[in-house]
Formats: structure tokens, sequence, C-alpha cells
């Protein structure tokens, strides 16, 4: 009985899965683009992207702020922000953070 409880918590707990944040989910595949965030400030010529990924749902590296996608295209005024997620069977997982602006 020990032995059955301690592999039922080892495959639990090896068992992980990587999920993003997105309107909708897929649970085998995930490729969504949507809306975040919208200014007052003119409709934009840049655009700035900054990343996220992880990876079976144990690792998780990158930065996707506003403030980085903003600085990659030298953008100084945010007119909106978009997101996008993208992930194949929870196994990797991309969060990318989309700014528009001058």
């Amino acid at each position: 009985m020990k032995k059955l409880l301690f592999c039922l918590a080892a495959g639990a707990f090896l068992c992980s899965c990587g999920v993003t944040k997105s309107p909708v989910l897929g649970a085998a595949y995930t490729d969504v683009i949507s809306g975040n965030a919208v200014t007052s400030n003119k409709l934009a010529t840049k655009v700035g992207t900054s990343t996220a990924t992880g990876y079976l749902g144990l690792v998780a590296i990158g930065d996707a702020s506003y403030q980085t996608a903003a600085k990659n295209a030298g953008i100084t005024k945010i007119s909106h922000v978009d997101e996008h997620n993208y992930t194949i069977l929870g196994i990797y997982t991309v969060y990318e953070t989309i700014v528009y602006g001058e």
C-alpha cells in the first residue's frame, strides 16, 4: 500500500503541465493573440515585443514586461498592448507581450 501511494504521489509530482494566461485554452495546443491594454495615445508606428518561456511546467525564464517590450522598440508613448499565448501540450509554453506606440 505504501508503494502504491508513493508511486501515485511521484507520478502526480512528475506529471506537471505548463499553461499561459489566455482568454481561451486548448488542452493540446494554444496559439491565441488577445488585447490587453489601451491608452488614449494615437495609433502606433512602432512595435516592440518581450517574451517569457516555460518548459515542462518546471522552468520558466524571460522578461515579458511592458517596459522591456517598449524599450526594445524605442517606444516612449504606448498606444495599446496585445499578448500572444502559445502552448504545446503544456510542455513548451511562450507568453509574448506586444506593445504598440510612438
